[in-house]
Protein backbone atom coordinates (compact mmCIF):
# COMPACT_ATOMS: atom_id res chain seq x y z
CA UNK A 1 0.00 0.00 0.00
CA UNK A 2 3.09 2.67 0.86
CA UNK A 3 4.25 1.64 -2.53
CA UNK A 4 0.96 3.14 -4.47
CA UNK A 5 0.21 5.68 -1.88
CA UNK A 6 3.68 7.21 -2.83
CA UNK A 7 3.55 6.64 -6.46
CA UNK A 8 -0.71 8.67 -6.39
CA UNK A 9 1.22 11.50 -4.07
CA UNK A 10 4.30 11.76 -6.66
CA UNK A 11 1.63 12.01 -9.69
CA UNK A 12 -0.39 14.74 -7.83
CA UNK A 13 2.84 16.53 -7.93
CA UNK A 14 2.66 16.62 -11.59
CA UNK A 15 -0.90 17.60 -11.86
CA UNK A 16 -2.53 20.21 -13.71
CA UNK A 17 -4.86 22.11 -11.73
CA UNK A 18 -4.57 26.08 -12.48
CA UNK A 19 -8.52 26.90 -12.02
CA UNK A 20 -9.54 24.69 -9.32
CA UNK A 21 -6.00 24.61 -7.46
CA UNK A 22 -7.24 20.81 -6.28
CA UNK A 23 -4.22 18.27 -7.39
CA UNK A 24 -4.99 14.86 -7.42
CA UNK A 25 -2.75 11.75 -7.96
CA UNK A 26 -4.00 8.36 -8.68
CA UNK A 27 -2.49 4.64 -8.83
CA UNK A 28 -4.22 1.84 -10.13
CA UNK A 29 -2.84 -1.95 -9.37
CA UNK A 30 -4.20 -4.43 -12.04
CA UNK A 31 -4.68 -8.04 -11.80
CA UNK A 32 -0.95 -8.68 -12.36
CA UNK A 33 0.50 -6.44 -10.06
CA UNK A 34 1.38 -3.65 -12.73
CA UNK A 35 0.37 -0.06 -11.29
CA UNK A 36 -0.78 2.96 -13.69
CA UNK A 37 -0.70 6.40 -12.47
CA UNK A 38 -2.36 9.74 -13.46
CA UNK A 39 -3.74 13.19 -12.16
CA UNK A 40 -5.53 15.44 -12.95
CA UNK A 41 -5.26 17.40 -15.66
CA UNK A 42 -7.72 20.74 -16.18
CA UNK A 43 -8.31 23.10 -19.46
CA UNK A 44 -9.89 26.16 -19.47
CA UNK A 45 -12.65 24.55 -21.18
CA UNK A 46 -13.94 22.75 -18.38
CA UNK A 47 -15.57 19.83 -19.43
CA UNK A 48 -12.41 18.94 -21.62
CA UNK A 49 -10.42 18.22 -17.99
CA UNK A 50 -9.34 14.63 -16.73
CA UNK A 51 -9.75 13.35 -13.78
CA UNK A 52 -6.23 11.73 -11.85
CA UNK A 53 -8.49 8.78 -12.05
CA UNK A 54 -9.66 8.44 -15.65
CA UNK A 55 -6.28 9.25 -16.43
CA UNK A 56 -4.84 6.17 -14.56
CA UNK A 57 -7.78 3.78 -15.83
CA UNK A 58 -6.50 4.96 -20.10
CA UNK A 59 -2.93 4.25 -18.84
CA UNK A 60 -3.78 0.96 -17.80
CA UNK A 61 -6.48 0.15 -20.77
CA UNK A 62 -3.98 1.83 -23.01
CA UNK A 63 -0.90 -1.34 -21.74
CA UNK A 64 -3.54 -3.92 -22.30
CA UNK A 65 -4.93 -4.37 -18.92
CA UNK A 66 -8.20 -4.71 -17.91
CA UNK A 67 -8.61 -6.29 -14.35
CA UNK A 68 -8.17 -3.39 -11.91
CA UNK A 69 -7.48 -4.91 -8.36
CA UNK A 70 -6.97 -1.37 -6.16
CA UNK A 71 -7.02 2.40 -6.40
CA UNK A 72 -5.28 5.13 -4.33
CA UNK A 73 -5.76 8.55 -4.33
CA UNK A 74 -3.87 11.53 -2.83
CA UNK A 75 -4.98 15.21 -2.56
CA UNK A 76 -4.45 18.25 -0.46
CA UNK A 77 -7.44 18.14 0.79
CA UNK A 78 -8.41 18.04 4.64
CA UNK A 79 -10.58 15.09 4.85
CA UNK A 80 -10.11 12.39 2.19
CA UNK A 81 -11.73 12.46 -0.78
CA UNK A 82 -13.46 9.58 -2.92
CA UNK A 83 -14.01 9.57 -6.68
CA UNK A 84 -16.66 11.80 -8.50
CA UNK A 85 -19.42 10.47 -10.22
CA UNK A 86 -17.77 10.01 -13.53
CA UNK A 87 -15.00 8.87 -12.39
CA UNK A 88 -16.67 5.88 -10.28
CA UNK A 89 -19.01 5.19 -13.51
CA UNK A 90 -16.05 4.58 -15.53
CA UNK A 91 -14.67 2.68 -12.73
CA UNK A 92 -17.06 -0.01 -12.16
CA UNK A 93 -17.11 -1.12 -16.20
CA UNK A 94 -13.95 -2.24 -15.11
CA UNK A 95 -14.08 -3.60 -11.36
CA UNK A 96 -17.64 -3.37 -9.58
CA UNK A 97 -16.32 -4.31 -6.18
CA UNK A 98 -12.87 -2.52 -6.76
CA UNK A 99 -11.05 -1.37 -3.67
CA UNK A 100 -10.62 2.35 -3.12
CA UNK A 101 -7.93 4.69 -0.70
CA UNK A 102 -7.71 8.28 -0.63
CA UNK A 103 -4.98 9.90 1.64
CA UNK A 104 -4.71 13.69 2.37
CA UNK A 105 -1.05 15.25 2.42
CA UNK A 106 -1.29 14.86 6.48
CA UNK A 107 -1.69 11.56 6.36
CA UNK A 108 -5.76 10.79 7.24
CA UNK A 109 -6.87 7.80 5.40
CA UNK A 110 -10.22 6.49 3.78
CA UNK A 111 -11.24 3.41 2.25
CA UNK A 112 -13.94 2.37 0.08
CA UNK A 113 -15.41 -0.19 -2.09
CA UNK A 114 -16.85 1.19 -5.58
CA UNK A 115 -19.66 -1.21 -4.89
CA UNK A 116 -20.16 0.66 -1.63
CA UNK A 117 -19.94 4.40 -3.45
CA UNK A 118 -22.02 3.48 -6.10
CA UNK A 119 -24.48 1.09 -5.40
CA UNK A 120 -26.70 1.20 -8.74
CA UNK A 121 -24.61 1.48 -11.37
CA UNK A 122 -24.84 1.84 -14.83
CA UNK A 123 -23.16 -1.44 -16.52
CA UNK A 124 -22.77 -3.00 -19.64
CA UNK A 125 -25.27 -5.11 -18.54
CA UNK A 126 -27.68 -2.56 -18.38
CA UNK A 127 -27.57 -1.71 -22.04
CA UNK A 128 -29.02 -5.82 -22.92
CA UNK A 129 -32.85 -5.36 -23.96
CA UNK A 130 -35.80 -7.86 -21.67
Amino acid sequence: MVALRDAAREAMTRAYAPYSQFRVGAALQVADGAVFVGCNVENSAFPSGICAERGAVAAAVAAGHRGLARLVICTEADVPTPPCGVCRQVLVEFAPSLDIHSFTASGAEARWSLADLLPHPFTPQSLHHL
